[in-house]
């Protein structure tokens, strides 16, 4: 007699449908996230655990609401309430502090703010004409329009700055760079990963290399650095400077349809000096089917900038190109992979 156990049916579908609702309220959970954020939440229990109602009389909130959003939140492990209703500090919600080496508090306010949000609510649109939502949402393309809003600008940089800077150390890390020659960081921003790469190899110099409103408040400049490092602003889908032994291109390319991508690495190809490398630092998703942050930015790329996220084969169709071969990938500590190529 077969004694193998009859599937539960029943169960699993259960499973599955319970799933699928909490996808469907997944904004609710970027939205609680960017409250407790707004009201600087896990600054206010750096000093140890708090009632909602402490927690309200500090931060000018209603105690009952701020207590149900802790909860909703307390149920993803982003704080903790106690027997006595007192809410704790999880390591999820330690880089929404604003004072911590790291933290995620202006990447969170970036990702959760209507630049993203507005773009992400017209994603049918998208997905119907393969163009992105943000110019109908906003009246002209992402750059474009953060040249005209000095306060989104803000935002998007100092976002980006927080979201790339937990890995730039891991970045520095995992690729051997030589004792001598020039890092040109294209589109670096403030330039978080340049400095992590000057500090770790004190015979490099370096150019940072972006929009001027992005150059303003560079992160590279710090006594290790000192006269080992200039900016130059710029615009990459032109040009790049010259003479570079190594191009970074870090969180770049998926703002980019691939013709522009392509621009961008030619821009590179060109100046680079004989012998030189492009490393393009990004997310890079595998084939199949799970998870990878990737594949969310991909998504959110699409939707915004009308770029992508792209795998190896995508990123070697955009090098074949642009005149370079790529020659390895490094893994990091963090999300993000080392694309290394060379001229072909």
């Amino acid at each position: 007699m077969d004694a193998t156990p009859t599937p539960d049916h029943g169960a699993a579908d259960a499973a599955a449908a319970a799933h699928l609702k909490e996808l469907t309220l997944g904004h609710l959970y970027s939205a609680a996230l960017r409250t407790a954020a707004e009201l600087r939440i896990a600054d206010r229990l750096a000093d140890g655990p708090r009632t909602a109602a402490d927690l309200a009389r500090d931060a000018g909130a209603d105690a009952s609401a701020l207590r149900r959003l802790l909860r909703y939140l307390a149920s993803r492990e982003v704080f903790r309430e106690d027997d006595a209703g007192a809410f704790h500090l999880t390591p999820a919600a330690q880089p929404l502090r604003t004072d911590v080496p790291g933290s995620l508090h202006p990447a969170v306010m970036m990702f959760t703010d209507e630049l993203f949000l507005r773009s992400s609510a017209g994603l049918g649109d998208t997905v119907r004409t393969g163009k992105p939502a943000f110019p109908a949402a906003f009246g002209a393309p992402f750059f474009e329009y953060l040249a005209t809003d000095a306060a989104a600008r803000e935002t998007f940089d100092t976002g980006m700055a927080a979201f790339s800077g937990p890995g730039d150390a891991a970045v520095a890390a995992a690729y051997p760079f030589p004792a001598h020659g020039t890092v040109v960081d294209v589109g670096g921003g403030r330039g978080g990963l340049l400095r992590e790469v000057l500090l770790r190899h004190p015979g490099l110099t370096g150019v940072l290399f972006d929009q001027e409103p992005a150059l303003r408040e560079p992160l590279v400049d710090t006594p290790g650095t000192a006269g080992r490092w200039r900016t130059q602003p710029g615009d990459f889908l032109a040009s790049v400077p010259d003479g570079g032994d190594y191009y970074l291109v870090k969180h770049v390319l998926p703002d980019w349809d691939d013709d522009n991508a392509v621009r961008i690495l030619a821009s590179c190809r060109r100046a680079m000096a004989p012998g030189g490398r492009v490393l393009v630092v990004d997310a890079v998703p595998p084939r199949g089917n799970a998870p990878h942050p990737g594949k969310a930015v991909d998504v959110m790329m699409m939707a915004a900038l009308g770029g992508k996220g792209r795998d190896p084969q995508e990123l070697d169709a955009l090098f074949a190109r642009a005149g370079l071969r790529r020659t390895r990938i490094l893994p990091t500590d963090g999300f993000v992979s080392v694309v290394e190529a060379v001229a072909s």
